[in-house]
């Protein structure tokens, strides 16, 4: 990612303020329901390898929820 700077005007800082909180709030709602949910499918697909005929379905569900909880971190 590259970082412009951009110059706000005084009189916009306030609106421009309250949009980066906005915006970090949903960043990181974004990031926390991607671990919760990379969690979740990464327990289901461990009980699902448990039994024999369930590990064509659970492995892929493992890995998926790690790679979304992995995503989530960076």
């Amino acid at each position: 990612m590259t970082a412009e700077k951009h110059h706000v005007p005084w009189y916009l800082w306030p609106f421009w303020a309250i949009w980066r909180l906005v915006v970090i709030i949903i960043e990181f709602t974004g990031r926390l329901l991607g671990a919760i949910l990379g969690l979740a499918l990464l327990i289901v697909g461990i009980v699902l390898s448990l039994t024999v005929v369930g590990a064509c379905a659970g492995i892929p569900l493992g890995l998926l929820g790690i790679l979304l909880m992995v995503r989530s971190i960076f």
